[in-house]
């Protein structure tokens, strides 16, 4: 009976430590993920800056392709036999 009971604050010990280790752990790495956070969406907004920048630079150059000569419209003189 004895040894029931102390399996039993055993037990009860675990769970309770479990729940409050999970709950320590969730208060002190909230403020690193909300940095974290903070940070990702930084980068998405500089990526989006640059793409757009890439985008306008390219945009007048034409993927680097020059642009070609118009035809001209002349015929051959004819030959004189």
């Amino acid at each position: 009976m004895e040894t029931l009971q102390i399996l039993g604050w055993i037990y009860l010990g675990m769970t309770v430590g479990s729940i409050g280790g999970a709950i320590a752990l969730s208060l002190f790495q909230s403020r690193r993920i909300s940095e974290l956070l903070g940070e990702i969406n930084d980068l998405q907004l500089s990526n989006k800056i640059l793409k757009g920048e890439i985008k306008r630079l390219t945009k007048n150059s034409r993927n680097g392709k020059p642009i070609p000569r118009k035809r001209r419209n002349w015929k051959r003189k004819p030959v004189k036999k």
